[in-house]
């Protein structure tokens, strides 16, 4: 079959079918550009807003703010009221006074938080409704607390067990607990909980009741017989050569202590850590031996002439802060004490100085040092020569200053031997021996303003004596005076520790 033109011709009908298909086309088009300008407009009015079927609280909210929704959901806030009935008597309460918080402003910005873009504001015309739950929060601890604010001012509250030391007996006790009039929180803590985002009125009902308190006496009693425990048991730690350091128990006593947790719910016993940790440095650093080294005169040719000090090795304890972790672990009553320090030797040298020669002895030496020579190392000690009548100052086995004459005691006074260190000074002091003899009496002296003194023996030091115009001889009575330009560089070069060697 064949379709005739109005000019007669025949028309093919797959061209007809073509033509029909792009007027459809056409068609389609035109309503999309309608419908899509049409559904941008539509998003355009809802921008920023609630779209269609969004609720809060069962309240239609579509079109409106954040800010709008916000106000909304706070004024419900504001109106809700809480009654708690207790004992008989009705209280009335605000969400905020139970401890309820509404976030208004996040609510509003949840209920506005949906895609507005063409498919959502499609879908959520006929989504239907679009509920959003309110934001809500439960201050569960001032629920509680309103809670025990309904106990009557005239009823006893429970009283908490304890357990106390007593010092005269040295001995733990436990104070018995009482029982009182008091709340379980809990339910109400429950019920304001469940209730709440709803922001409407409801009613809670709070007992009054005889309740036990949070620590019990036999709590308490347990505790003093952790503590017994801790006390009976042995503690000692073991130290160097067989030595023992024993912890007593009033030690131990003064370690613990007994108080209820943050929450009061419980007892704890706590141990002084950082008094544990200072006791035992103490024991280390007492028998601690600090290494010495020795110091041997020798000559020309390297030969030992004088024993100036024997050198005496030191002791190191290594191990402080683990016997520390052990004895502060026993006292807590997880485990039994088996502590035991743990030491080192520390080794000491000998220093070999050359022994100064008879002429320096007489003369002193120069004090200039070589500008190119290296600057000596080693420790600071002053070499107090009693047979050459002497002092000389040394860094390490260099000899920095004398050696210098000076007056030593003289016989009945005689000055003290040994290894000491400077323990005071003083750049002027009256020295005097009234405490033993009288004034008046033939040994009785006073001397005021004496110039640069550094005491190293209980009253034996240094110090200047202007009241001398000669040194190299016994004459004091005791100290070792000089003269007090000399007396001066040695108070500057030295100071509080520095060696002193005093010998024959």
């Amino acid at each position: 079959m064949t379709h005739v033109t109005d000019t007669g011709g025949p028309v093919p009908a797959d061209r007809g079918r073509k033509r029909l298909t792009l007027v459809v086309l056409a068609i389609i088009a035109i309503i999309a550009v309608l419908l899509t300008g049409g559904a941008l407009a539509y998003a355009k009015q809802f921008d920023g807003k609630a779209l269609p079927g969004t609720t809060v609280l069962g309240q239609d909210v579509s079109g409106k703010t954040p800010e709008e929704i916000a106000q909304l959901v706070a004024q419900r806030g504001e109106d809700v009221t809480v009654t708690v009935t207790a004992d008989g008597a009705e209280h009335q309460a605000t969400l905020a006074e139970l401890g309820v918080t509404v976030d208004a402003a996040a609510t509003g910005q949840a209920a506005v938080a949906r895609d507005d873009s063409f498919p959502d504001v499609i879908a959520a015309t006929w989504s239907g409704e679009h509920p959003v739950e309110p934001v809500v929060s439960v201050d569960e601890t001032a629920v509680a607390a309103f809670a025990n604010s309904l106990v009557p001012a005239d009823r006893a509250e429970p009283v908490d067990a304890q357990v106390v030391f007593n010092e005269d007996a040295q001995t733990w006790n436990a104070v018995p607990g009482e029982n009182g009039q008091g709340v379980d929180p809990q339910a109400m803590v429950e019920t304001v909980t469940q209730k709440a985002a709803s922001l409407e009125s409801f009613s809670v009902e709070q007992p009054i009741e005889e309740i036990a308190p949070a620590i019990t006496t036999e709590e308490a009693e347990g505790v003093v017989g952790t503590i017994s425990g801790v006390l009976e048991q042995p503690m000692s730690i073991a130290g160097p050569e067989d030595k023992t350091y024993e912890v007593s128990a009033e030690r131990r006593n003064s370690w613990l202590s007994v108080a209820p947790d943050e929450a009061g719910q419980t007892l704890v016993l706590s141990v002084d850590e950082a008094a544990v940790r200072e006791w035992v440095a103490a024991r280390a650093d007492k028998d601690s031996i600090k290494p010495k080294d020795g110091i041997e005169q020798v000559d020309e040719a390297g030969e030992v002439v004088k024993v100036v000090s024997e050198k005496r090795d030191g002791l190191e304890f290594t191990n402080v802060d683990a016997v520390a972790d052990e004895l502060i672990a026993s006292l807590k009553g997880s485990s039994p004490l088996e502590a035991a320090f743990e030491t080192k030797t520390v080794e000491a040298k000998v220093e070999k100085v050359k022994a100064p020669t008879e002429e320096e002895t007489e003369e002193g030496t120069d004090d200039a040092a070589d500008p190119a020579a290296p600057a000596p190392t080693g420790e600071k000690w002053i070499d107090v020569n009693l047979s050459a009548k002497t002092v000389t100052a040394y860094v390490g086995n260099t000899p920095v200053w004398g050696p210098r004459k000076m007056v030593d005691g003289k016989p009945g006074y005689e000055t003290v031997t040994g290894s000491f260190e400077i323990y005071l000074r003083y750049d002027r002091q009256d020295m005097t021996n009234a405490n033993y003899y009288p004034e008046g009496h033939p040994k009785y002296y006073y001397t005021p303003d004496v110039p640069w003194v550094q005491y190293f023996h209980n009253g034996y030091g240094f110090h200047g004596a202007p009241w001398r115009s000669s040194f190299g001889y016994s004459g004091s009575h005791g100290c070792i005076n000089m003269p007090v330009s000399e007396a001066k560089w040695l108070y500057d070069w030295a100071s509080m520790g520095t060696r002193v060697e005093v010998h024959y």
